[in-house]
């Protein structure tokens, strides 16, 4: 028997094997999560993405092998590190962005952002979630013209 099995049973490591379940069961949480959701590194000085759930995926076009590592700034905020560095300034906070995806088009997103701590105190994880105003931008721009056409004489 491995020692991968030894620890995969409950009796042999019961911590550990809590452990391994909650975490099993966070990243399924997470990947069943209908907002596209993000997790940065903040002990990283690149701040690199660790983590990218399915609607981050299906949202921004980034599959998890080309987002994980990557800073978020060059993935979807056109390499504007310093927005990027902006908005990690402000944890709590929610921005209304037009951000870009891997196929170049915009997408207009409200992002709410969140950190994590580890056991000293020091940020070690950055929670970015997105919210789609692509439908609520599109009505926007169409009342405006709807609004300028009604004005002409």
């Amino acid at each position: 028997m491995t020692v991968l099995n030894k620890l995969a049973r409950p009796e042999a490591a019961p911590a550990l094997f809590r452990l391994l379940s909650d975490s099993a069961l966070s990243r399924a949480a997470l990947d069943a999560c209908g907002f596209p959701l993000a997790i940065l590194d903040a002990e990283s000085p690149t701040r690199g993405v660790t983590y990218v759930n399915s609607a981050f995926e299906d949202f921004f076009g980034y599959r998890v092998g080309e987002a994980v590592g990557r800073p978020l700034a060059k993935l979807v905020f056109r390499g504007d590190e310093s927005l990027a560095q902006r908005l990690l300034a402000e944890p709590g906070s929610r921005w209304e962005l037009r951000l870009w995806g891997a196929d170049g088009l915009p997408r207009h997103v409200e992002i709410a952002l969140s950190s994590v701590r580890n056991t000293e105190g020091r940020h070690a994880h950055w929670v970015v979630a997105f919210s789609d105003r692509n439908e609520v931008e599109r009505l926007r721009s169409e009342l405006q013209s709807l609004r300028a056409i009604a004005s002409i004489p």
